[in-house]
């Protein structure tokens, strides 16, 4: 999904027809629901279940969504209908197999009722779900530096990530300390920069649409 079509998501999600705008909400938070779930202790194909329900619950939500700033941040909204899910899941697991009821899809995404929270709260759910949200971002952004950086200097960089010594790399590769220095502060900034404006901007969701 580019930059540009992820402030007006939520206004195109509204009127239940525009595809296009569904594909690319679901690409950009699936992985982010279903590493909640594996962070919940579930197993694959619960939280593949868990996934599913949480995203058609949300394709039902979203319609007539109307973000309101002063009620909380998106993401703690997102958050609520992910500890929702799973909550719901975990509790139905004596009553397999699991009904995958409009009650449940209504009860998990409801947007009419409880207000969203204002802070991610102390509870081992809501540290996960902050855990696996900035995990989320990250990504995110390394997605991006993947696509406007060199090869091989991301690769340098995943390799110091991964534990190896600048001089290791520095022979590896055939550059100077130097610049393997310089490529690591290079990339670290962009993602710095990267993550700082993902997160205004699903923060700021719709706030001047």
């Amino acid at each position: 999904m580019s930059e540009s079509t992820h402030p007006s998501l939520l206004v195109r999600l509204r009127d239940g027809q525009d595809e296009e705008a569904w594909r690319d909400f679901c690409s950009r938070y699936r992985n982010l629901f279903l590493r909640y779930a594996e962070a919940r202790g579930l197993q694959p194909t619960d939280c593949e279940d868990v996934v599913q329900i949480a995203l058609i619950s949300l394709s039902r939500a979203l319609r007539g969504f109307e973000y309101d700033p002063s009620r909380g941040r998106f993401r703690n909204y997102l958050g609520r209908v992910a500890a929702n899910t799973v909550n719901a899941y975990q509790a139905a697991s004596a009553r397999r197999p699991f009904p995958l009821s409009d009650a449940l899809l209504e009860s998990v995404a409801e947007v009419g009722g409880e207000p969203m929270s204002t802070a991610a709260g102390t509870s081992e759910a809501d540290a996960l779900w902050e855990q696996e949200w900035m995990r989320h971002h990250y990504e995110l952004a390394l997605s991006t530096v993947r696509k406007k950086f060199d090869p091989r200097s991301v690769e340098v960089f995943e390799q110091l990530l991964s534990g190896a010594s600048v001089a290791e790399l520095a022979t590896r590769y055939d550059m100077t300390s130097q610049a393997i220095h310089k490529v690591k502060q290079g990339i670290r900034d962009r993602l710095r920069r990267l993550i700082v404006d993902q997160i205004h901007r699903e923060e700021t969701y719709e706030a001047h649409g």
